[in-house]
């Protein structure tokens, strides 16, 4: 069965977790939680994401999937970690799921996935991900191989519907 991540830290965007969360839970996927330390973070408005595991201990070969949500200070956070570099790099060259949303394509664009690759994000990151080599498009959800994104909370539905049908293929 594939295993699915999401990677979070403090300040997410709550809805951009919750969503993906019980989505991947009702498709009956096995997944985990990964946050700096392994310590439980806080999303803007509240939510809490119970870390399952550290960021540390990610490794391409556990996982078909990785979902990183938005919320500009999260993948702030995030895009600074070696070890999410690599993980995402690893996830993304091996052919693996990789779905971003809105400031999570920050983590992208740190990790050197983008360059020549259609992506969509927050408006205001799409001069980041230009400036990247990425092929921006200005959509709500955009699906390139191995790679999906989208630019808000309010693209979840969408969002969420392509990364469980390429789950399933």
């Amino acid at each position: 069965m594939k295993r699915v991540v999401i990677i979070v830290a403090q300040n997410f965007q709550d809805e951009e977790f919750v969503y993906p969360y019980y989505r991947v839970l009702e498709e009956g996927y096995p997944l985990d939680v990964a946050t700096p330390g392994g310590q439980n973070m806080i999303g803007k408005y509240g939510v809490p994401a119970r870390a399952t595991m550290s960021t540390d201990n990610l490794k391409a070969s556990d996982f078909d999937c990785v979902i990183l949500p938005g919320g500009f200070e999260s993948p702030d956070r995030l895009r600074i970690r070696p070890e999410v570099l690599r993980f995402v790099r690893e996830m993304a060259e091996s052919g693996k799921l990789v779905a971003a949303i809105c400031h999570g394509p920050w983590i992208l664009i740190s990790a050197g996935v983008v360059k020549g690759r259609k992506v969509t994000g927050y408006m205001s990151i799409a001069d980041d991900l230009k400036n990247a080599g990425a092929l921006y498009q200005e959509q709500d959800l955009v699906i390139d191989g191995n790679l999906i994104s989208a630019p808000h909370y309010k693209n979840n539905g969408e969002f969420m519907k392509a990364v469980v049908a390429a789950l399933r293929s």
